[in-house]
């Protein structure tokens, strides 16, 4: 088979991994004239967006799609009807530094199907990792898919090349993964992310004590993990319940949330449609509360509705079911209190406590502090100005802050 086809197939089968941001890893450069291509925080892989905001590129592939497991939701399991095929590791490698070299990617995203057995294609996917570092110099950045059931020994070298690792939880609920993956296991899961942070946790421990030599590297953008949405049963409660689970257990950078596509010959266990787009997207926009905002899974999502407003922001459903914590002075109000302010994000508030310290904030200062006024305005009290309780406290509040709707197209 031709490189350009198996480029095709490869590249399309890896189009269903969400979790390819490329955040968080160590500075490194080529201007000293050694080695090849550069790195930074916030800066990689993929057509995917670093959490400044940035665009980053990605050559996101797998080794292969073929798979001795037959997952119902994937679309490259045993038993699904795709076109089949498997790059060499020169061939990936080949790929990466000639695409690098002519400024389409900044680094590398690989994944596999599982071929043979865990170790043999975990071998295969730390073995590009590992030419790429110590034949070609390569100093960009690498993301590698782990398998959960590869010997420690594989998952750590693995570590040693690569900037960030994953593993896939795959869905909120293990009754779920034994029903739709039965070939995996959760815990097996679970164990190697524990293995992972473990190693983590030494490396930090060790550049801490370090003084002369520097300790082994080992994947300094940390691990991240997937769940699909929308395949099962789990409300968006239970999903972020495990999310936090996962962040505190784990330390992980990143969960990312997938929403389910349905896919062709798909199982009568699986759901014939794909859950709405914007489920996702409040569930990203929850994970934020958690993970920058001080908030707790279970505050986020009322426990006797289980999922996310649709159509509005987290936040702001949060903030509408506890107005009596409301209007608050920005001029006094802790970081924690205004951080739950609807329409205040983490930059704004910082602006806010850095203004305050040198003068009084008022309502000619918010458009400088960046702050979005139509939704902050009725929580928020200023020098001169002060919500009416009727506003805050009527009926009409959410309705006048829920997203206008717009009228659509017809796409020609």
């Amino acid at each position: 088979m031709e490189l350009l086809r198996k480029l095709e197939i490869l590249a399309d089968a890896a189009k269903y991994d969400a979790s390819c941001a490329s955040s968080g890893t160590e500075m490194r450069d080529s201007r000293d004239g050694k080695g090849l291509g550069s790195t930074s925080p916030g800066m990689g892989i993929c057509h995917s967006y670093a959490p400044d905001g940035r665009c980053i590129s990605l050559l996101k592939i797998l080794l292969t799609n073929a798979c001795n497991f037959d997952c119902l939701y994937c679309v490259n399991r045993a038993s699904s009807n795709v076109a089949r095929a498997r790059f060499t590791v020169d061939e990936v490698v080949k790929l990466t530094i000639d695409f690098y070299r002519r400024n389409y990617i900044e680094g590398l995203f690989l994944s596999s199907g599982i071929i043979r057995s865990p170790d043999y294609t975990m071998e295969q996917v730390v073995s590009v990792a590992r030419k790429l570092r110590e034949e070609y110099r390569f100093r960009g950045y690498i993301h590698l898919k782990t398998i959960p059931e590869a010997d420690e020994a594989l998952i750590a070298e693995a570590g040693k090349y690569a900037d960030r690792l994953s593993i896939n939880i795959e869905t909120p609920l293990e009754a779920s993964l034994t029903k739709l993956a039965p070939e995996k296991d959760q815990r097996a899961i679970r164990r190697t992310m524990g293995h992972l942070r473990l190693k983590l946790d030494e490396t930090a421990e060790a550049k801490k004590t370090a003084r002369r030599a520097r300790p082994p590297r080992f994947a300094p953008a940390g691990q991240s993990t997937q769940m699909i949405i929308g395949a099962d049963q789990a409300n968006d409660r239970i999903i972020l319940s495990t999310s936090s689970n996962l962040y505190g257990a784990y330390k992980l950078k990143r969960v990312y949330y997938s929403a389910f596509s349905p896919i062709p010959d798909a199982s009568r266990a699986l759901p014939l449609q794909a859950p709405p787009l914007v489920r996702e997207h409040r569930l990203y926009q929850a994970d934020w509360l958690m993970r920058f905002y001080g908030f707790e899974a279970d505050e986020i999502v009322e426990e006797n509705e289980g999922m996310l407003p649709l159509d509005i922001d987290p936040k702001l459903a949060w903030a509408l079911r506890h107005r009596d914590r409301f209007p608050l002075d920005i001029n006094t109000a802790s970081r924690e209190e205004l951080l739950r302010v609807p329409g205040f994000g983490t930059r704004t508030v910082q602006r806010i406590l850095a203004t305050r310290r040198t003068t009084t904030i008022r309502f000619a200062d918010l458009a400088r502090l960046n702050v979005i006024r139509n939704k902050a305005l009725p929580f928020i009290v200023l020098s001169d100005h002060r919500p009416q309780p009727s506003l805050l406290d009527g009926a009409g509040l959410a309705a006048r802050l829920r997203p206008k709707p717009q009228q659509l197209g017809f796409g020609f």
